[in-house]
């Protein structure tokens, strides 16, 4: 038949959803435990079973298709079954960032329209001064662990699930499109933006994260990575689809990821640099017994970070995206000539950003025009993509979302390179790029080769105000325990390892960097306060 569907497709095909990932875990895993949390274990039939309750309970609370609520949850079992109960009633999920100001709150809640907001009472209780505003949210659910007052009125978790029943509800959508969940951009320069995410893109992309970070049904994943963020990368259906087990984590401390590491068997964990930071230089790191797999993003990785958890028995997975990308949409993809490489080699490889997941198009470095860049490793572009895991666009704002997809693709903003191997080498964001009398300078550059230090801890390098080169570099630096180093050290260190005029003028060691709440250091906040009384011209 020519074109189309005909009449035994029409009837055969489904919609994708990750929602049907849990529907077969509840059959092939019933009784596997499917999230370890302290003294609770929940298999993953009584996971599907708490999902349809929960989600029969927000039916009973008003929530009809298509509604937006809101969880303001750390990484807890509610929070989990929220990515399936939520949508199973096909409603929107909104997992709101744990780390905002009570306005930044108030802002999502109403921007999305929320109905209904469930949150922890640790969380909750910061939201005094502004629970009157709130324009959309009719009832707030606490979920109370830590015995915390709210100070006004809430449903209890329990009276609130008392309200759901076990009648089952359908694993699946009447349109793969429909929005799954809307997760919010960090707002560094303006309000915040709402990226809308589908049910095919959530499946696809989760589908992705189980090939690229190897996932099995022997996977026992530690939550490092918040899941408020792009859904914890997807992750919260991948692993639950491949039938893993998910150990959920309240809050990051690298003392309790050893020892959960240790005692719970874990395989797998995400995490951003900065985490990994904290836990390579932990007391209790040691090189470990079994294979552990870490996927890293948010920020790229610096090879003697990569290095030093290789020597701990890790294998990295280097992955790179966005919120409006589903979170990771590329990975550094090992080549068979990479296992003979001297370790240093090994590590400066596996820090570059790769090609693209399976389930994605082919990503791009682009010049202005949209013209390919030269795949020579020198040429900047800005890094573009599209495909089945790019967001369905932002909500309620189709100027910005206009803006985004100029061309036929999402513009990332990110600066990178191309090599001949066609993989791409993020060099900067672009208002990060140091112009120097003309001369661009990649922040990412400078600070790989402070890294290598080894006294050095974190760093972050941004541009500063100089009057005869118009902006030069100036490096923010924190110390490992127990060591130092000069200034001017490092400034020679970095000389030895890039070209002397990409060095910084000046080091500034401090006690901690600004970060945001998945552990990206906010470049905006140093440069800001250097450039204050000076006019900076970013494009």
């Amino acid at each position: 038949m020519a074109g189309g569907l005909n009449a035994v497709d029409k009837v055969y095909r489904t919609e994708l959803t990750p929602l049907s990932f849990l529907e077969r875990a509840a059959i092939a895993f019933g009784d596997k435990t499917a999230i370890s949390y302290g003294d609770r274990q929940i298999s993953y039939s009584e996971m599907a079973d708490e999902a349809t309750r929960v989600a029969r309970a927000l039916e009973a609370s008003g929530i009809e298709k298509g509604d937006r609520v809101a969880y303001l949850c750390p990484n807890v079992p509610e929070m989990l079954v929220a990515h399936f109960a939520v949508p199973l009633l096909g409603a929107v999920l909104v997992a709101v960032n744990t780390r905002l100001s009570p306005e930044e709150i108030r802002y999502i809640l109403d921007h999305s329209g929320s109905k209904i907001l469930v949150g922890d009472t640790e969380l909750l209780a910061r939201l005094d001064s502004i629970v009157d505003d709130l324009e959309t949210v009719s009832e707030i659910i606490a979920i109370d662990e830590v015995g915390v007052g709210v100070g006004y009125e809430t449903t209890s978790w329990s009276d609130f699930v008392e309200r759901g029943s076990d009648d089952p509800l359908p694993w699946s959508v009447d349109d793969e499109e429909r929005t799954i969940s809307i997760n919010y951009t960090s707002g560094t320069t303006g309000r915040p933006k709402g990226v809308m995410y589908t049910h095919r893109g959530a499946y696809l992309n989760s589908l992705s994260e189980i090939i690229h970070s190897k996932h099995s049904a022997e996977s026992v994943y530690l939550w490092t990575l918040p899941m408020f963020h792009c859904n914890g990368w997807c992750t919260t259906w991948g692993v639950t689809g491949i039938g893993g087990t998910h150990v959920c984590l309240r809050a990051v401390d690298p003392a309790e990821i050893w020892r959960l590491i240790r005692s719970e068997g874990v395989t797998h964990l995400n995490a951003a640099p900065t985490v990994l930071i904290g836990m390579a230089n932990h007391p209790d790191a040691a090189r470990l017994e079994r294979p552990l797999t870490v996927t890293t993003a948010g920020a790229p990785p610096s090879p003697s970070l990569i290095e030093s958890l290789s020597e701990l028995g890790t294998d990295i997975v280097h992955v790179y995206g966005l919120t409006e990308t589903y979170g990771p949409h590329t990975v550094c993809e090992i080549q068979p000539g990479v296992v003979d490489m001297s370790p240093t080699e090994q590590a400066r490889f596996l820090a570059r950003q790769g090609v693209s997941f399976v389930t994605a198009e082919p990503t791009r470095v682009v010049d202005e025009k949209m013209g390919d860049v030269s795949r020579d490793g020198e040429a900047m572009g800005e890094v573009v993509m599209r495909g089945n895991n790019v967001m369905k666009g932002y909500f309620d704002n189709p100027d910005a979302t206009e803006e985004a997809f100029r061309g036929g693709f999402f513009h990332s903003g990110d600066i990178g390179v191309w090599h001949p191997d066609n993989y791409i080498d993020l060099r900067d964001r672009s208002k990060d790029i140091i112009i120097s009398g003309g001369e661009n300078i990649s922040t990412i550059e400078v600070e790989k080769a402070i890294a290598s230090h080894p006294s050095v801890l974190e760093c972050a390098v941004v541009a500063v105000p100089h009057e005869k080169w118009g902006e030069r570099p100036k490096a923010f630096v924190t110390m490992k325990d127990g060591m130092t180093a000069e200034p001017s050290e490092i400034i020679e260190h970095v000389k030895s390892q890039v070209a002397r005029f990409k060095a910084p003028d000046e080091v500034d060691i401090v006690e901690e960097l600004p970060k945001t709440s998945t552990g990206k250091i906010q470049k905006y906040v140093l440069r800001d306060k250097e450039w204050a009384g000076h006019d900076r011209r970013v494009n």
